[in-house]
């Protein structure tokens, strides 16, 4: 999709590149040629339909406590993409430089079926596009034409349906792969990125093979994998009320309400923001 608000009534997102990147980031573009703070993510961190996503917000509370303490406000950079999966960031040099080169990185976790593994391949930028299977996924469904399928969800929506067995051992390599990929960008970040979870439950305590709720195929285990190499892990899911908030507050034209429905309100953006701030402001007066 487009992110820019083409359509009346929908939001303007300025988009903006970063480098030699192809990808396309919501701005307004900000300056990196001094310290700042980098935000990865998908669609909830990119902010869709909500003015102020959170990286915005917690820009201007970090900027009020920096003019509080006399000290220098940080440039907190979006680089959300709708859709990404982990393999947008580590297969991106230029993305993943800018990550590297930042004062502290937040991480949002992401679902683990946007992502290449050993049954089957994304599209590098988009990575909720299905583009092969491997020929150990043809083998483990015989019956199944991949061919007919372009997202990742539909085609996993379908293999559920034909054998949950069979189902679950894709699954368990989403989730192997999704660890090993997160611990490999939390290395080359060098141990300096907060992970965030960013739900409106607490990460399960057990294998979920459902298609909802996201983040698909996450749960606690895979999160505390993570700790060693985290500077911090946020998991506190959002509260009721801000997930009921609908879509009041939200800016959209009218062929986008249904999606609106399903992106988090500007109250969970708030929520996010707050508990992200002073995390953030402890681990940057520690690098001080």
């Amino acid at each position: 999709m487009s992110v820019a608000g083409s359509f009346q009534g929908a939001l303007e997102y300025f988009p903006c590149r970063y480098g030699k990147s192809r990808l396309l980031f919501r701005g307004p573009k900000r300056a990196l040629d001094g310290r700042y703070v980098a935000f990865l993510g998908g669609a909830e961190t990119f902010g869709r339909f909500v003015e102020s996503p959170f990286p915005a917000l917690v820009e201007r509370a970090l900027v009020e406590r920096a003019l509080d303490d006399a000290g220098i406000p940080l440039p907190c950079v979006n680089l959300g993409v709708i859709n990404a999966g982990i393999d947008l960031y580590i297969g991106d040099p230029a993305v993943l430089n800018l990550a590297a080169r930042a004062d502290l990185c937040v991480i949002q976790v992401m679902g683990a079926q946007n992502m290449s593994n050993r049954f089957y391949g994304v599209h590098p930028r988009r990575n909720d596009r299905f583009l092969r299977a491997s020929d150990r996924l043809q083998q483990l469904f015989p019956e199944v034409d991949f061919t007919e399928f372009h997202f990742t969800l539909h085609m996993l929506g379908r293999l559920r349906e034909i054998s949950e067995e069979r189902f679950a051992e894709v699954t368990a390599e989403l989730r192997l792969a999704w660890v090993a990929r997160m611990k490999h960008l939390l290395t080359l970040l060098g141990g300096r990125a907060v992970v965030l979870w960013a739900a409106g439950h607490t990460p399960p305590e057990t294998h979920v093979n459902a298609l909802s709720p996201a983040p698909l195929f996450i749960e606690r285990g895979m999160i505390e994998a993570l700790r060693p190499r985290a500077a911090a892990l946020l998991d506190r899911p959002l509260s009721a009320g801000s997930l009921q908030a609908g879509t009041e507050g939200m800016i959209f034209a009218d062929f986008e309400a249904a999606a609106a429905a399903e992106a988090l309100s500007p109250a969970a953006h708030e929520e996010i923001a707050a508990a992200l701030t002073p995390a953030l402001s402890e681990l940057l007066t520690r690098e001080e």
